[in-house]
């Protein structure tokens, strides 16, 4: 790549590190602690990915993607995901529209709540099916259709969907082939002793904080083309593929606890997924190429959902968190270095 070429990238890697920095520092005025929760959530946005939130109520997630929205400058939509809510109930329908002074009838669409640039799809897990599917289109071609003419969805356009991993009864996993679709699962845990208490004095009191714009929408879509330049070297592509296909019961990569613990493993959308989270995380921290840690650091996220654990991982304690961590731990890197000219060590210390 020319100097020509590598300077403007330069500079707007620096100018995203330092927006990343002010982004936080609005989300903190409003929400206490979750800042993986919030890298993770830039990382999805900036590779222009889909994730889903996971976490038990009351942890402020709805606040934390509205908050985040208002701080890129997005319109932010809202949907609560209940057992009768029907697909035209999100992506909007024809009806019957009269000219009074000509008497004329004609069908006019009206847009559903999709049309929106943050879409938080709230307890996705509770509608059927045929319901969930609705978002698919949307999610993979930002379009949908409706009778037979197609509408494109405002750019850029992400689905932020939340599940309740308690109070299961009456509720409608997400099939695999759908969860795939999702860029990142990313669990949001309790906060911590010091955070609690912040959050009891700030939440209870009358001071309320609005946040600043620090990014516009077309800034987000300039950011995900730049995000897409983030070079990535050959040693690391053979080093995601390695644990992808490690993922897989009976292949030949796959380890021994593999194919005990795991009954299916990440296509090759994960390994798409895992690189381009990469570079978004490369590219939020102002470097200008991938490295090792940011494979790995986005590497549970990228993967949890993707990989279907056996009874006999469920039995031995184990969870896809837990099955990544022994898979990166016993996929060597030496194994993808070998022949790479100290490549190798290079990118370990970049």
């Amino acid at each position: 790549m020319s100097e020509i070429k590598t300077a403007p990238d330069m500079v707007a890697l620096e100018k995203l590190k330092a927006a990343q920095e002010r982004i936080r520092a609005q989300i903190r005025t409003v929400v206490i602690g979750q800042d993986d929760v919030v890298e993770q959530l830039l990382v999805s946005i900036l590779a222009g990915g889909h994730c889903i939130l996971e976490g038990v109520p009351g942890l402020a997630k709805t606040l934390l993607v509205s908050t985040l929205a208002k701080s890129l400058s997005l319109d932010f939509g809202r949907i609560q995901f209940t057992p009768d809510l029907m697909p035209a109930d999100i992506t909007g329908t024809d009806v019957i529209y009269e000219d009074r002074q000509s008497g004329t009838r004609e069908f006019k669409f009206i847009e559903g709540p999709i049309f929106t640039n943050l879409l938080l799809a709230d307890e996705i897990n509770r509608t059927p099916p045929k319901t969930q599917a609705a978002l698919l289109q949307g999610m993979q071609e930002k379009n949908i259709s409706a009778g037979t003419k197609h509408y494109q969805l405002p750019r850029p356009f992400f689905v932020l969907a939340t599940q309740n991993p308690i109070e299961q009864e009456g509720t409608y996993p997400l099939p695999e082939a759908q969860l795939d679709r999702f860029l990142m699962k990313i669990i949001v845990k309790y906060p911590t002793r010091d955070e609690e208490r912040q959050i009891y004095k700030a939440v209870t009191g009358d001071d309320q904080v609005e946040p600043e714009s620090t990014l516009t929408g077309e800034e987000v879509l300039e950011l995900q083309h730049l995000v897409r330049r983030v070079p990535i070297s050959d040693f690391l592509v053979d080093y995601t593929m390695d644990l992808i296909r490690a993922t897989r019961r009976d292949g030949d990569d796959a380890p021994d606890f593999i194919n005990r613990w795991v009954l299916w493993g990440a296509g090759p959308r994960g390994g798409q997924s895992l690189i381009l989270a990469a570079k978004a995380r490369a590219a939020l921290y102002g470097r200008p190429e991938v490295t090792v840690e940011d494979l790995q650091a986005v590497a549970k996220a990228v993967l949890r959902h993707r990989i279907v654990l056996s009874y006999n991982a469920e039995s031995e304690g184990q969870t896809p968190d837990t099955v990544i961590e022994k898979l990166i731990e016993e996929t060597p890197l030496q194994q993808t270095a070998a022949g790479k000219d100290g490549q190798y060590a290079r990118i370990l210390k970049s």
